[in-house]
């Protein structure tokens, strides 16, 4: 096949996973979704000041108290998960220690992702202190779906051979996967600024007064058929040539489509809580799937050296 490097018979040997790596890097993954499901329920429901000290709940108390309302409850539910999810990622790093040198692919996402999850503790402390500054908020959020990204892409370096990766797809193939990268990026970005100016603030007293929402959602929705008709091609592509990240890329088209449907249906129908919350959600898994079908347009290299 031009422009793609033959392979030999020869496989090398997969690396021996640690007992629990595979369990903490799941973990790791699910609750980082989780938590951006969470996230959403806080904003949607107004709960975002539930909890108005950070790192404690109220001052003088690290749990909600009676005096309370349910949004307390919401927002300290949300806090409770990010103590799990470090520790999901203290346990990746930790448990993969004996692959620093045989993987050191794994070894520098494992401490990207816990440098991560450090920051959005930090990050949600100073949305409470400065009362749910919307670029404070899109900035958490875009960070969570940052770190899920990276969080799946560990998923598929893990089950795969380490070493030297040679390419598995024609050189069009992609460049163009790399334009449609950039395409779901525009995507994510215009959501999150869509978002900060639309109507759920995270608490009925913060008003946004940013650009016209309906003229944003316009944007986000414009680069997002861009991505969808640039998806579909990659799709074909792969399928014609029976190319390696066929599945991956057919995954992303399901979950687009799901999302654009998803994103139709709110902004015709006054933006729900709950359907807005299914689209974060949506948006996390679609974002994890793109880096999930870059990688898969190269291999382990099928010699083993010496």
């Amino acid at each position: 096949m031009p422009g793609v490097t033959s392979v030999t018979a020869t496989r090398p040997a997969r690396t021996q996973l640690p007992r629990f790596l595979p369990f903490a890097a799941w973990a790791s993954f699910v609750l980082n979704v989780l938590i951006i499901a969470t996230g959403g329920a806080v904003r949607l429901t107004g709960s975002g000041l539930g909890c108005t000290d950070w790192p404690l709940c109220t001052p003088g108390s690290l749990v909600p108290t009676q005096e309370q309302s349910y949004h307390a409850l919401i927002e300290f539910g949300n806090r409770t998960i990010s103590g799990p999810l470090l520790l999901a990622a203290l346990a990746v790093l930790i448990i993969g220690w004996k692959l620093r040198t045989q993987r050191r692919d794994l070894f520098v996402l494992s401490w990207v992702v816990l440098g991560l999850v450090l920051l959005q503790a930090f990050v949600g402390g100073v949305i409470v202190w400065e009362e749910l500054a919307a670029v404070l908020v899109g900035f958490h959020y875009t960070v969570s779906l940052i770190i899920v990204c990276i969080a799946a892409a560990y998923l598929v370096r893990m089950y795969e051979v380490g070493g030297p990766r040679e390419k598995a797809v024609p050189r069009g193939y992609l460049i163009l996967t790399h334009i449609t990268t950039l395409a779901m990026a525009i995507v994510i970005v215009m959501g999150v600024i869509t978002t900060a100016n639309g109507p759920h603030s995270g608490d009925e007293n913060v008003v946004r007064n940013g650009v016209d929402a309906t003229l944003l959602s316009h944007l986000h929705a414009w680069p997002g058929y861009i991505a969808f008709g640039l998806v579909a091609a990659l799709l074909v592509w792969a399928a014609m040539r029976r190319l390696r990240p066929l599945r991956w890329v057919t995954t992303l088209m399901i979950v687009l489509i799901v999302q654009i449907l998803v994103g139709l249906y709110q902004a015709n129908t006054g933006l729900p809580p709950l359907v807005v919350g299914v689209h974060m959600v949506l948006a996390a898994l679609t974002a994890a799937t793109m880096p999930v079908s870059v990688l898969r347009m190269k291999r382990p290299v099928a010699e083993v050296e010496g």
